[in-house]
């Protein structure tokens, strides 16, 4: 059974940085793409990027095209998400998940039976 425990959280300025890292363990990490997730409070759960098992393409949605990241690391099993000029709207739990057949690209609606592994999310908080 697949591990994901997400790290990084916090919170900062707007304006701010923050760099969150997702560790995996128990499934085979190479052949998985993996995305990240939010949601913010009261509110659904929104697809923010994903990235192919080759890490070789990354997609992004609108919202944060140009400003976050994501990038994997094969060798530890990882996979970051670099988050820039943060602004209060991106306050929200941050989650990572894995997919074995779902393609890392957009996603209009995410539900619990969207990725194969989910982990427990981090908090990140925008505010001055």
């Amino acid at each position: 059974e697949g591990q994901l425990v997400e790290s990084g959280g916090g919170v900062v300025q707007p304006g701010g940085s923050l760099n969150l890292t997702c560790t995996t363990s128990g499934f085979t990490f190479t052949k998985f793409a993996m995305s990240w997730v939010r949601q913010a409070p009261g509110k659904g759960m929104e697809w923010l990027t994903g990235i192919n098992s080759r890490g070789s393409s990354a997609y992004y949605a609108n919202s944060v095209k140009g400003r976050f990241t994501t990038s994997r690391d094969d060798a530890n099993n990882t996979v970051s998400l670099q988050m820039n000029n943060l602004k209060p709207e991106d306050t929200a739990m941050y989650y990572c998940a894995a997919s074995a057949y779902r393609a890392p690209g957009f996603c209009s609606v995410v539900s619990e039976t969207t990725y194969d592994y989910w982990g427990q999310g981090t908090q990140v908080t925008v505010s001055s």
